[in-house]
């Protein structure tokens, strides 16, 4: 597959529709994310049809991805760790996917069970606007509909942390 760079935002309050670019601008699809109290967020492409949906079921703590007729893509988790930003995408009969940081990185790395990596993204801002994400996809079984909502679901599993951490 050839390589290519997507780019979206999330809002302040992480609810609303953004655009998802490609690496020419050109926009792509949209992403909406369907409230800041529901940490749900959908996948669109260019006709507004939802092609990738991620939330979290109650009383879990993973990140659920499906397609857009609800069946199952995936299981976004985070993975204990000292000094690493850990975590782990079961992608339902395609195999088991890391995704680590380093503690202080905004860079992250997704690699395949040969340890390949597969995806890349970074945060590129986000201090006092809502954060951009450039994604990098180089995979063959992961659309780049479902890496952004791993991306999200990652962000979505980060906030859900700094909030319980913050009581």
């Amino acid at each position: 597959m050839a390589q290519s760079k997507i780019y979206f935002r999330d809002n302040f309050f992480s609810s609303g529709m953004t655009e998802i670019y490609n690496g020419d601008k050109e926009r792509v699809g949209s992403l909406d994310l369907k409230s800041a109290f529901t940490s749900r967020v959908e996948v669109l492409d260019k006709g507004n049809n939802v092609i990738v949906k991620g939330h979290f079921p109650l009383l879990t703590f993973g990140w659920v991805i499906t397609d857009g007729n609800d069946n199952e893509l995936g299981k976004l988790r985070q993975r204990i760790s000292f000094f690493t930003k850990r975590y782990e995408y079961e992608a339902r009969g395609r195999g088991v996917y890391k995704i680590h940081s380093e503690a202080f990185s905004k860079e992250y790395e997704v690699t395949n069970e040969a340890d390949e990596k597969v995806v890349e993204f970074r945060r590129l801002s986000g201090f006092f606007e809502s954060p951009v994400y450039q994604l990098v996809n180089n995979s063959d079984k992961i659309s780049n509909e479902e890496a952004i909502a791993i991306v999200m679901g990652v962000n979505m599993i980060t906030k859900r942390n700094n909030n319980s951490a913050a009581r």
